[in-house]
């Protein structure tokens, strides 16, 4: 799978909440960062998606740019706690895997939950 195709599978295995599928994605040692979380490895990366799983209702996406080696995805997440979160995504692809994850969005309506 090329770039886009490794973030398009991510998101959607994320929404249908196929997180088997979802830990195919990504690399052993994939680091993730964003305004709710830090973390180093694939079982931690996986917990910390399930865990906001739990509130997600869907995945807007409002646009992919993507090139060999990263893409990032720009879209509202939708969850039920909170009015939805315009969020970019970016993604490094190493190895035919994701091997980093870096993610910006205004996490106050989340977390006033």
């Amino acid at each position: 799978m090329n770039a886009a195709d490794l973030a398009e599978a991510y998101f959607t295995a994320w929404q249908e909440r196929d997180f088997t599928r979802l830990r195919t994605l990504v690399a052993d040692d994939v680091t993730f960062a964003g305004p709710l979380a830090v973390i180093d490895g694939a079982e931690e990366c996986v917990a910390g998606l399930e865990g906001m799983a739990k509130v997600l209702d869907r995945i807007e996406v409002r646009e992919r740019l993507a090139s060999e080696s990263s893409v990032i995805t720009w879209f509202d997440l939708h969850t039920t706690v909170a009015e939805p979160a315009p969020t970019a995504n970016w993604m490094r692809v190493e190895g035919g895997v994701i091997s980093e994850i870096r993610v910006a969005f205004d996490p106050r309506g989340i977390l006033g939950s």
